[in-house]
């Protein structure tokens, strides 16, 4: 497996993030030895030591910025404390997804017992329907969305979805077990249908604008061929 650098400088390496990757293993963790974390590849390949800046959940794909330097970390964290940043993710979900919605609802913290408030803007770019059963129904449907979060609460894109009865394909935790079955059933298709495409910002340092794209793994672009959808970021 290569590591796919999408930007570095000076101050900091940005990567695609493979699906079902750690980024790092917490302290102590038994599967150190067992599964590579996304800090561990990026040292095999670079002889890089760097520090994550933010995260994404272990089987979400995509756009990850990483650090050189632990006093770096602040300036780019700013940037996603401020909202002076454009994430852009893309999901697979069960149903039509509405056009276009916003989702101002609250999520739970990492406690798991406060709510906190959290906004995602959401736009459907691919619809189609399948003559495959899924339970209770004869067809099943399914949408290409493109997702804007606003807020970084954890697992917020996934939570989210739920709440407006489209939950993501391949989500274990939330998701719709009976689609998820028949992705891999079907097309032999089992990781999360989410992956962060896309981050814009001024770097913190340079001043610069920065734009990166991280192309979509096998199993989209197999998935953008069987369903004959564009791919966004092609």
């Amino acid at each position: 497996m290569e590591l796919d650098i999408l930007f570095e400088d000076e101050y900091c390496i940005c990567v695609n993030k493979p699906n079902d990757m750690l980024i790092h293993h917490a302290k102590f963790s038994r599967s150190i030895k067992r599964e590579l974390s996304l800090l561990q590849f990026i040292f095999e390949k670079t002889a890089l030591k760097v520090y994550p800046v933010h995260r994404l959940d272990r089987r979400t794909s995509g756009v990850v910025l990483l650090a050189k330097e632990t006093s770096f970390v602040s300036k780019f964290q700013e940037l996603f404390t401020e909202n002076a940043i454009e994430k852009t993710y893309f999901g697979v979900v069960r149903g039509f997804a509405p056009t276009e919605k916003i989702i101002d609802s609250p999520v739970k913290g990492r406690d798991s017992t406060m709510y906190k408030e959290a906004y995602t803007t959401l736009k459907t770019l691919e619809t189609v329907t399948l003559n495959i059963p899924v339970k209770p129904y004869e067809t099943s449907r399914y949408s290409l969305v493109k997702l804007h979060p606003k807020t970084g609460r954890m697992h917020q894109l996934r939570v989210h979805m739920v709440k407006i009865s489209h939950p993501l394909i391949g989500d274990g935790k939330y998701g719709d077990k009976n689609h998820d079955d028949m992705f891999i059933e079907n097309f032999g298709w089992r990781n999360l249908f989410l992956h962060a495409g896309k981050l814009k910002f001024i770097h913190p340092f340079t001043k610069k604008e920065t734009y990166l794209i991280a192309s979509f793994s096998n199993d989209w672009t197999d998935l953008f061929k069987q369903f004959s959808w564009k791919n966004p970021i092609s």
